[in-house]
C-alpha cells in the first residue's frame, strides 16, 4: 500500500505519486538541458544523451509508480507488453540509425516525425470513447490531438516520399482551394463533435470521418510545396508533432508528455520562423506559394559555362590565401564530406585559410550541412554562418561551391522577378575566383537558372563531387 503523505483540498498525496511527479520534473529539466546542448554541434552528442536520459527516467518511473483510478498499478501483463514494445522499437531504431546514409537523413527525420504524429493521433482516437462530452476542455484537447497528429503523420509521409524521389510535386492552383475547403471542413466537423451533445458512441462515425479528412488534408497540404521549401516544411511538421504530443499529455494528465511536447512544438515553431526569415519569406507564402521544383520559372540563355582543368584548379587553390567552401545537397548525395575535409586539411597544411560557409536552408532539412560536416570531423570553428561569412567574400581568393545552387544564386539580389528574389544568399559572386563542382549543366532543386555559373570569374568542374574532390586532392599532393 502506497504511504499517504497528507491531503490538500481533499486530494491525497502519496510517496509513489510524489516521486512520480518529481521524476517528470527532472525529466523535463533534462529535456531543456538537452535542447540547449543541441544548439551547438560540439555539445549536440551530450544533448542527445541528456534528452534520452530524461525519456528513460519518465518511462521507468511511470511503469513502476503509476497508479490507476482504482489505486492499483499497471498490470504485470501490460508491463511486459510495454517493455516488449520499447525493446522492439529501440532495436529497430538502433539498426536504422546505424545503417542509414547521411544522404537519407532528411527522409529519416520525416519518417520519425510521422511516427510521432501517428502515435498522438492514435492516443486521441483510442481515448475518445472514454471522453466526458460535458467537459469541453477535455474533448477539445482530444480532437486537437487527433487532427494535428493525423496531419503531422500524413504530411510527414508525403515529405518523406518527396525527399526520397518517390512522390512528385502537384502543381495545380485549385489545390489551394481544396485545402481551404478541407481545413474548413475539419474545423466544422470538430466543432460539431464538440457541441453536438451526443455520446462518444453516437459520434463514432464523426470521429473516424474527422481522422480521414485530417489525413487527406495533411497529404494535400504538403503535396504542392516545392523542394526549395522542404527544410521549412520539415521544421513545421516537427512542431505539429510536438503540439500533438502535448495534447496527448493533456489527455493522460502526464506532465512529462506535456512539457516534452511543448518544448518540441515551441522549438520547431521558432526554427520554422527563423528559416522563413532566412529565406525572406512569410510562412503563409511557403505554405501556399508552391515555390521550388520542376515547374518553377526558368530564365533565358545567360552565356556559356566555362570549365577549368584539374591541374589549373589545384594550382589556384594551393597558392591562395583565403578559400571558402560552400557545401550543398550535392555534397551529401555524393557522400563526399570526408574527402572534402581531406582537401581542406591539405590546403591548411600549405598555409591556406579554409572555412566553410553554411546557409541556413542548404540541404533538405534544418542543419543538414552542419550534421554532414560534423560526421567528417570538420572542426566546428571552420563552420561559419552566412551572415558572418558574407562580409569576407570580397577578400576571398577562391570560393568552391560543391553541390550547392539556389543558396548562391545572385538572382536573389539582382533579379526582382526571380522566384527567389529577396532570399538571403551566400555572396559567392563577390569572391575573386569561383570554382563550381556539379554533376551536369542542370538547374538546382528550385528549378531556376543560376547566373553565378555564367559569371566571368566562375569555372566549372563537372562530375561526381566525391571523385572530383579526390582527383583534386591528388593533383595538389603532386604539386
Amino acid at each position: 500500500m502506497d504511504k499517504i503523505l497528507g491531503t490538500f483540498n481533499g486530494v491525497e498525496f502519496t510517496v509513489g505519486g510524489t516521486l512520480l511527479e518529481l521524476s517528470y520534473l527532472v525529466a523535463a529539466l533534462l529535456f531543456v538541458v538537452g535542447l540547449k546542448l543541441l544548439s551547438h554541434p560540439e555539445s549536440a552528442r551530450r544533448g542527445n544523451f541528456y534528452a534520452g536520459a530524461g525519456m528513460v527516467l519518465a518511462m521507468l518511473t511511470t511503469i513502476l509508480l503509476h497508479k490507476n483510478a482504482d489505486g492499483g498499478g499497471i498490470q504485470p501483463a501490460n508491463v511486459w507488453i510495454i517493455l516488449a514494445a520499447i525493446g522492439v522499437g529501440s532495436a529497430i531504431g538502433w539498426i536504422i540509425a546505424r545503417k542509414v546514409k547521411m544522404t537519407a537523413m532528411p527522409q529519416l527525420v520525416s519518417f520519425y516525425n510521422a511516427t510521432g504524429g501517428a502515435a498522438s493521433a492514435l492516443v486521441a482516437l483510442l481515448e475518445f470513447p472514454n471522453a466526458d462530452m460535458s467537459n469541453w476542455g477535455s474533448v477539445l484537447v482530444t480532437l486537437l490531438g487527433l487532427i494535428i497528429g493525423a496531419i503531422a503523420f500524413s504530411g510527414s509521409m508525403v515529405a518523406y516520399g518527396k525527399l526520397d524521389g518517390k512522390v512528385n510535386d502537384i502543381r495545380a492552383g485549385y489545390l489551394s482551394y481544396i485545402n481551404l475547403i478541407l481545413l474548413a471542413g475539419t474545423l466544422a466537423l470538430a466543432l460539431f463533435i464538440l457541441l453536438s451533445g451526443q455520446t462518444p458512441t453516437e459520434l463514432n462515425w464523426a470521429i473516424y470521418l474527422l481522422l480521414a479528412v485530417s489525413l487527406l488534408y495533411g497529404v494535400l497540404f504538403v503535396m504542392p510545396i516545392g523542394g526549395a521549401d522542404m527544410p521549412v516544411v520539415i521544421s513545421l511538421l516537427n512542431s505539429f508533432t510536438g503540439i500533438a504530443a502535448a495534447m496527448a499529455g493533456f489527455i493522460y494528465n502526464n506532465q512529462a508528455m506535456i512539457l516534452g511536447g511543448i518544448l518540441v512544438g515551441a522549438a520547431g515553431s521558432i526554427l520554422t520562423l527563423l528559416m522563413c526569415k532566412a529565406m525572406n519569406r512569410s510562412l503563409l507564402n511557403v505554405i501556399i506559394g508552391a515555390f521550388g521544383g520542376g515547374d518553377a520559372a526558368t530564365q533565358g540563355e545567360q552565356g556559356t559555362m566555362k570549365e577549368i582543368t584539374m591541374s589549373d584548379a589545384s594550382v589556384l587553390l594551393a597558392y591562395s590565401r583565403n578559400v571558402v567552401i560552400i557545401p550543398g545537397y550535392g555534397l551529401a548525395v555524393a557522400q563526399a564530406q570526408h574527402v572534402c575535409h581531406e582537401l581542406d586539411e591539405l590546403l591548411v597544411s600549405k598555409g591556406v585559410n579554409v572555412r566553410y560557409a553554411i546557409h541556413p536552408v542548404a540541404g533538405r532539412m534544418p542543419g543538414h550541412m552542419n550534421v554532414l560536416l560534423a560526421e567528417a570531423d570538420v572542426p566546428y570553428d571552420q563552420l561559419v554562418e552566412m551572415a558572418d561569412i558574407n562580409p569576407d567574400m570580397p577578400s576571398t581568393d577562391v570560393c568552391i561551391v560543391i553541390g550547392a545552387n539556389d543558396v548562391v544564386n545572385p538572382a536573389a539580389i539582382n533579379d526582382p522577378s526571380s522566384p527567389i528574389a529577396g532570399m538571403p544568399i551566400i555572396k559567392a559572386h563577390e569572391s575573386k575566383n569561383i570554382i563550381v563542382m556539379k554533376r551536369g549543366r542542370g538547374k538546382g532543386y528550385a528549378g531556376i537558372e543560376n547566373s553565378l555559373f555564367f559569371d566571368d570569374k566562375t569555372r566549372l568542374l563537372f562530375g561526381d563531387a566525391k571523385s572530383t574532390l579526390q582527383k583534386l586532392v591528388n593533383e595538389i599532393k603532386d604539386l
